[in-house]
């Protein structure tokens, strides 16, 4: 972030603001966590400060400190709509295009708020007036880390902040083994828990609290798995009749693509999953090495997001879908088979 941009955030939080904090549809850790902890940020700094999430997020994340003062732009529409409305600054964090922010997408179009985008994903759109992008920070979190360093107020972490924004960083990078992981990702971790941030409970919280049908869901999404030697790839099937079969809670099928890359050999992995309510193929693609599922996702399933971690969608019906990715891996078959874990 360069200093222009730094003075220009400092400028617009130089006297008190209305200000509305939304992340992304589906918001994962780093969503919720990057939100959260801003939010206690700029209601510390005087302002008044929201967070407005499209929609649910996960059991799994609901412990987080300040959880219960989100709203829910679908269950508490109205309360929500009026913070929209009287919203003069929207920060929007890790998405970088406002139709990721599902049913809120119209509101935020023809808001008349100033927009800051504080994200890490490739290919920003252009429609914040101040844009904090950067595709190799490990998370939206540490970039929220890096602001409130910036602002000169890296002391004013307190350790509600802390456990947000370490959650946020331990989710996106896999507990710190994905490349994107720095040195200074595990300074600012070190320091986050020097801060307070507890973060054996967070990880036994986030990654160690397992349901019975959780758990069957897993052995069925294993059981699923297919394997295409030929290509190092692996792909995971779930129908919604197995998803009810097991009594899915949203938040559930997280990580269960990261299984397929387990597997010696194997450097891409996606899942499919099915979503009658809203007639999509939800669909999750990871890769080891240079093989970039942004790309993948953006040019066959309307989707993206980073080198080794994107999603996309599909409007066709599942098996319609999988014969889709099937026909597209011809394309890459030469790049994924000279791969090398």
């Amino acid at each position: 972030m360069n200093f222009e941009k730094i003075k220009a955030v400092r400028e617009l939080l130089s006297s008190p603001q209305k200000i509305v904090i939304v992340p992304h549809k589906n918001p994962d850790g780093d969503a919720i966590g990057s939100s959260l902890a801003l939010c206690f940020y700029l209601n510390g700094k005087g302002h008044s400060a929201a967070v407005v999430v499209p929609n649910d997020f996960p059991k799994f994340l609901k412990w987080l400190p300040g959880n219960d003062e989100v709203l829910n732009f679908e269950k508490q529409n109205s309360r929500a709509k009026e913070k929209l409305e009287e919203a003069n600054l929207i920060f929007t964090l890790d998405f970088n295009h406002l139709g990721r922010s599902g049913q809120m997408t119209p509101l935020l179009e023809g808001s008349k708020a100033i927009f800051v985008m504080i994200d890490h994903h490739q290919e920003p759109g252009d429609y914040a007036q101040i844009t904090y992008s950067d595709v190799n920070m490990s998370s939206t979190c540490e970039m929220v880390y890096n602001l409130i360093e910036y602002l000169g107020d890296r002391d004013a972490i307190t350790p509600e902040m802390a456990n947000c924004i370490y959650t946020g960083i331990m989710t996106d990078t896999g507990s710190f083994k994905y490349s994107s992981t720095t040195s200074r990702t595990h300074r600012i971790a070190a320091d986050l828990i020097d801060k307070g941030a507890d973060n054996t409970s967070i990880h036994n919280l986030v990654f160690d609290t397992n349901t019975p049908s959780r758990l069957h869901l897993l052995g069925c999404a294993l059981k699923n798995m297919v394997i295409l030697e030929d290509y190092q790839t692996v792909y995971i099937t779930l129908s919604q009749e197995e998803l009810n079969l097991y009594g899915y809670q949203k938040g559930d099928t997280e990580g269960f693509v990261n299984y397929g890359l387990t597997l010696d050999g194997i450097c891409f992995a996606v899942i499919f999953i099915e979503n009658k309510e809203e007639g999509i193929i939800k669909i999750s693609l990871r890769s080891e090495g240079n093989f970039s599922v942004n790309e993948f996702a953006r040019k066959h399933f309307n989707g993206g997001g980073h080198m080794n971690a994107a999603g996309g969608k599909s409007d066709v019906s599942m098996e319609q879908t999988v014969s889709n990715f099937l026909e597209s891996l011809e394309e890459y078959k030469t790049e994924l088979t000279q791969l090398v874990r």
